[in-house]
C-alpha cells in the first residue's frame, strides 16, 4: 500500500512539474513578445529639416571662442560630426551635456554644440560643465538652417557631410540610436523597428509577424 502511494506521489510530482515547466515557457514567451512591443524608440525624429541622406547644409559660423566652425561639408580625418542643440535655460540639455561628451569619446566623434542666446550665459554653462575643449556655437542660423524646434537635439553627420541621423534626444540610449541608425543605415530606430514590422504606419507598436 505504501508503495502505491509512493507511485502516485511521484506521478502527481511529476505532472505538477510538467504544469509549471509550461507555464514558464508561457511567460517567457510572453515577455519576449512584451519587449519587442514596448522596445525603446531611441531618438524621436521629425519630420521638418534636411532629411537623413541629405548632404547638411555647408555653413561656416562663428564660435563663442572666435574661431570659425564649419558645420557640414566633408572634413579630413574621416570623422562623423554630432550637431547637439542645447541651451542654458534646459535641464535636461545640462544633464546631457556629460553624457554626449563621454558618448562623443567613445564612438569617436567631433561634437558641435549649438546654442541660441546670451553669450554671457552660454559661457557660464560651458565653464560648469567643462565643455571648454569642444566647439560651441551660438547661433539662430544653425538652428533655423535644420528646423530645430525643440531640445536637445542631436544631428548625425558623416565624414562626407551627409545627414546619417538625427532626432530629440534626452538619454545616452537616445545618442547611441543615433550612432546604431547610422550603422544600419535606417535614419531613426523607429525606421529600423518599422522595417522590422515592430511599429506601424501610424507609430503604434506591433508583433513581427
Amino acid at each position: 500500500m505504501s508503495n502505491e502511494i509512493l507511485l502516485y506521489s511521484n506521478l502527481l510530482l511529476w505532472v505538477v512539474v510538467l504544469v509549471l515547466s509550461a507555464v514558464v515557457f508561457g511567460m517567457v514567451r510572453q515577455i519576449g513578445i512584451l519587449h519587442e512591443r514596448v522596445a525603446p524608440m531611441g531618438a524621436l525624429a521629425n519630420d521638418h529639416g534636411p532629411e537623413v541622406g541629405d548632404m547638411a547644409p555647408d555653413l561656416k559660423v562663428a564660435g563663442l571662442d572666435g574661431s570659425l566652425v564649419r558645420i557640414g561639408g566633408p572634413v579630413a580625418g574621416q570623422k562623423s560630426r554630432l550637431l547637439l542643440f542645447v541651451s542654458p535655460a534646459c535641464p535636461i540639455c545640462k544633464k546631457l551635456l556629460p553624457i554626449a561628451r563621454s558618448f562623443a569619446r567613445g564612438e569617436k566623434l567631433d561634437v558641435v554644440l549649438v546654442g541660441d542666446g546670451d553669450p554671457a550665459e552660454q559661457r557660464a554653462m560651458i565653464s560648469s560643465h567643462q565643455l571648454e575643449s569642444i566647439a560651441y556655437v551660438n547661433s539662430p542660423q544653425v538652428g533655423m538652417t535644420f528646423k530645430v524646434g525643440k531640445l536637445p537635439y542631436a544631428i548625425l553627420i558623416d565624414e562626407d557631410g551627409v545627414i546619417r541621423a538625427k532626432g530629440l534626444v534626452n538619454s545616452r540610449e537616445h545618442l547611441e540610436s543615433l550612432a546604431i541608425a547610422k550603422e544600419t543605415g535606417y535614419g531613426s530606430i523607429q525606421a529600423y523597428l518599422k522595417a522590422r514590422g515592430y511599429v506601424k504606419d501610424d507609430g503604434a507598436t506591433q508583433e513581427a509577424a
